[in-house]
């Protein structure tokens, strides 16, 4: 298959464009910027211009959307807010305009979500994929962003056929190549690492390939539609995360918990990205689905990614 990625530049996308190329499919990216990339076409789009190259669609014979702004790269003014929606609303709306416009051969189309679509503080009631949906700013986001998604389900192909859309609410991923966990490891080898908070806060994790996987496998597996959970089996918590990355470095934790009104003051609104609690269970993907977790523990994952 031709698999035409946004957001590939991104630590996910990277390393889901190494994946697919291995299993012989060929990947294309869309870009903002004019780059060479190897064995990847690289087409150009604009989506504040509302500018997209249709040679990139017509080419296609899936879409994997992972394209927006970075929830946590700044501190959540009103315009990193209307930033951090709009990437995501007006990129997929571009999208499904040149899947009407241009004649394509596209048959399923994958987007990442959020687990933020429930909240950013559950607290610890666990969440499913049939739960409701949060009020609060990440949730509005996420709410907007999958209806976003939706309006793709009313696109059929040149050859009159529907297309499939599947949307994986991905929850922390667990990398070195970017996100949470290179910000959690620096301080632990230099000794100064702590919980944070009251450290209780349940973190729903995914080791980076894991989450490739569910990406790739939505695409080849045509019962694949809809939401789905893309969290590991194994939620922890903030204090558990903290105290395995420890380990696995063999660094002590000597320090007292950091104070959760010293992050409110440093990273305002934000905050809640690091103080909040999500339990989020992957209940469809375990219940649903042939998907097998390479890394369904957090010991493992961690040895692999800080070996």
């Amino acid at each position: 298959m031709t698999i035409l990625i946004t957001g590939g530049t991104g630590s996910i996308g990277r390393r889901l464009t190494q994946l697919l190329q291995q299993k012989g499919h060929t990947v294309a990216w869309l870009s903002r910027s004019e780059q060479s990339v190897p064995n990847v076409q690289v087409y150009h789009w604009d989506v504040r211009k509302s500018q997209i190259d249709a040679r990139a669609v017509a080419d296609a014979d899936a879409i994997i959307h992972l394209a927006g702004a970075g929830i946590a790269d700044e501190r959540w003014s009103d315009a990193r807010k209307r930033e951090i929606l709009e990437s995501r609303t007006q990129s997929t709306a571009l999208l499904a305009q040149a899947l009407r416009n241009t004649p394509n051969r596209v048959r399923v189309f994958v987007s990442s979500s959020a687990i933020g679509y429930y909240g950013g503080d559950t607290g610890d009631r666990p969440m499913t994929e049939t739960s409701p949906a949060g009020s609060d700013f990440l949730a509005q986001v996420t709410r907007a962003w999958e209806r976003s998604v939706e309006e793709i389900d009313t696109i059929k192909t040149t050859e009159g056929q529907p297309i499939r859309t599947v949307r994986i609410r991905t929850g922390v991923v667990l990398t070195m190549a970017g996100g949470a966990l290179p910000k959690l490891v620096q301080p632990i080898r230099l000794g100064a690492g702590a919980a944070i908070g009251s450290g209780q806060q349940y973190i729903s994790w995914i080791h980076v390939d894991d989450i490739c996987q569910l990406f790739i496998q939505a695409v080849e597996t045509e019962s694949w539609k809809g939401a789905y959970n893309g969290v590991a089996p194994d939620p922890v918590t903030n204090e558990a995360l903290t105290r395995e990355i420890a380990s696995v470095l063999k660094r002590p934790l000597i320090l007292p918990k950091v104070p959760a009104f010293a992050i409110k003051l440093a990273f305002g609104e934000l905050a809640v990205t690091v103080l909040g609690s999500s339990l989020v269970l992957n209940k469809r993907i375990a219940h649903e689905t042939t998907f097998a977790y390479k890394f369904p523990k957090l010991r493992d994952a961690l040895e692999d990614l800080l070996k």
